[in-house]
């Protein structure tokens, strides 16, 4: 891919499995330093586990995103092992069900920090470093990337799924919001929603309601479910230079199902 990412230093959140895992994963395989960062640590160290502890373009980081004094570790620790920062993808996540009639006030503002304010307290932080960063090289190439994952939830609410619905709109807003204000500093600011790929969450879904698959697969126009590994040529794309006049864009990789969404229960 033109403008791809070798040699620079991306910080990926919910690496431990699923998503998050497979981006950082492809991250690395394309030459990139990666910092591998999720509050689940048996799921980073498995994680970590398919590399030589000894490689260099590889580190790991657990904590909970949606604090603010882990945020700002998570930003030493990849300092500390690479220097900079250049791309940022924010891909944790927190699913979780609450019903629009009597919602937990508890679990809608755990589902707003983890989901949205998590993202972009992120984002501010490694932003202030990119262009901390740029201010030495005013006239050369790009001033960092950062990519938000969001679910078709955000454009399509889900009616048992309140708080996650209302979280990934408002990080999408954040996502174009941010893209605003940092377009002077050369930092591109854009996000991936997707819908009918085989995420972490959705395996856990389909365990428990596996006629859910058929339901999904008959709403999806293409007529399955991606593997993860179909998403992260999206997020590499928006993460490199390829896509260096892309900023506030929101993707949708969902095999046409947004086109009309007729799942309406479960969206991850």
């Amino acid at each position: 891919m033109m403008g791809g990412i070798q040699g620079k230093t991306a910080i990926v959140t919910g690496a431990g499995r699923g998503i998050g895992r497979a981006i950082a994963r492809h991250f690395v395989d394309r030459g990139a330093n990666v910092m591998f960062a999720d509050s689940d640590e048996a799921a980073l160290s498995e994680a970590m586990a398919d590399f030589d502890e000894a490689d260099p373009k590889v580190r790991s980081f657990s904590g909970r995103m949606s604090e603010k004094l882990a945020t700002a570790n998570l930003l030493s620790a990849t300092l500390d092992a690479f220097d900079r920062v250049d791309i940022l993808v924010n891909a944790h996540r927190l699913v979780k069900a609450s019903d629009p009639l009597d919602t937990d006030l508890d679990v809608l503002e755990q589902l707003l920090r983890q989901n949205m304010m998590a993202g972009l307290r992120m984002t501010q932080v490694v932003a202030k470093r990119m262009i901390k960063q740029a201010e030495g090289n005013p006239d050369t190439g790009s001033g960092g990337a950062i990519v938000n994952l969001s679910t078709l939830a955000a454009q399509h609410p889900v009616p048992t799924m309140l708080g996650y619905s209302i979280a990934y709109a408002a990080q999408e807003q954040a996502t174009r919001a941010m893209a605003l204000v940092l377009a002077p500093h050369r930092i591109r600011v854009n996000g991936v929603r997707f819908g009918s790929v085989m995420s972490h969450e959705l395996k856990d879904s389909l365990r428990d309601k596996p006629e859910l698959r058929d339901r999904i697969v008959e709403a999806t126009p293409m007529g399955r479910i991606a593997p993860a590994d179909e998403l992260v040529d999206t997020v590499l794309y928006l993460a490199c230079d390829a896509s260096r006049f892309v900023t506030g864009q929101i993707l949708t990789v969902d095999g046409g199902r947004s086109l009309a969404d007729r799942v309406g229960t479960q969206t991850v």
